[in-house]
């Protein structure tokens, strides 16, 4: 494995286990054989209604709690809720997750904020990240924040590579962990034929290649997958590196085009809704 630095030191595996859209059996059986594979990075949210499960999945690969780097999201509705960091570590049954971030900018989200700095503190989140929070929301946040973030989680691939939020991580160095990394199964961007040369260069699918570009990139990566095949082979990006000249032709994909729009009316929706969560 892999690790990235962050600001305050803490290491974190370059690839995980996204969980998003997995129900809980699946992400049960998904964390448990990723474990059991090779990941120590492990990905989750208050909105995918599946944390209970992520910590079974746990449990039952035998992975010791130490060696894995858990993160999960607080929803949005869920900022003015004093015990949410609580409730979502019962939910996990864990003492503490690595990584906590607010999952969006909606409602009062600064709220939601200081109860990440205050878990921070409190040794509850090792460290603490931001989801989604682009543009005018990380603008406002800097001038508020008492600790700087040690994650932000957007969309990024090779047709959406954050150009500009990017300048934004690395003035604070904060890493970026990429949501979306295979451009949400767009064919168009996995068939390029950048990528089935490079793949057939190094032995590797397209998607390995897109993976490991994430890596390079330096960002972490989180690709979610309920297929133990995919789940395996998308861990097996370790084992070759990319030139320089490829990334530079790699980097010539970039078309500023994102797979998801997030709306003002959403956001208001967001704040509104609140997970049914898992019994």
């Amino acid at each position: 494995m892999e690790n990235t630095v962050l600001n305050n030191n803490l290491e974190c595996p370059v690839i995980g286990i996204g969980t998003f859209m997995l129900s809980p059996s699946e992400a049960q059986n998904s964390v448990r054989e990723a474990l059991k594979t090779g990941y120590r990075l492990v990905d989750t949210a208050n909105a995918y209604v599946n944390e209970k499960a992520v910590g079974r999945g746990i449990k039952e690969s035998g992975v010791n709690r130490e060696e894995v780097f858990l993160s999960t999201k607080l929803w949005a509705s869920e900022y003015e809720n004093e015990n949410a960091v609580d409730e979502t570590l019962s939910r996990l049954g864990v003492d503490y997750v690595d990584l906590l971030f607010i999952h969006q900018p909606a409602g009062n989200w600064l709220s939601g904020y200081r109860m990440l700095e205050k878990a921070y503190k409190e040794g509850k989140a090792k460290s603490i990240g931001i989801s989604n929070f682009e543009g005018k929301y990380i603008e406002e946040l800097q001038t508020k924040w008492e600790i700087v973030p040690q994650f932000m989680q957007a969309e990024a691939h090779p047709y959406f590579t954050q150009k500009e939020l990017r300048t934004t991580l690395d003035k604070y160095d904060i890493k970026l962990m990429s949501w979306y990394p295979l451009g949400h199964g767009d064919r168009s961007l996995i068939d390029e034929p950048i990528f089935k040369q490079l793949g057939e260069k190094y032995g590797k699918s397209p998607a390995q290649i897109i993976l490991r570009w994430h890596t390079q990139m330096g960002f972490t990566v989180i690709p979610g997958s309920k297929n133990t095949d995919h789940i395996k082979d998308n861990l097996n990006i370790l084992d070759f590196k990319l030139s320089d000249d490829e990334m530079s032709e790699i980097a010539k994909l970039d078309k500023g085009v994102r797979y998801y729009c997030r709306t003002d009316e959403q956001l208001k929706q967001f704040a509104a809704w609140r997970p049914e969560f898992e019994k």
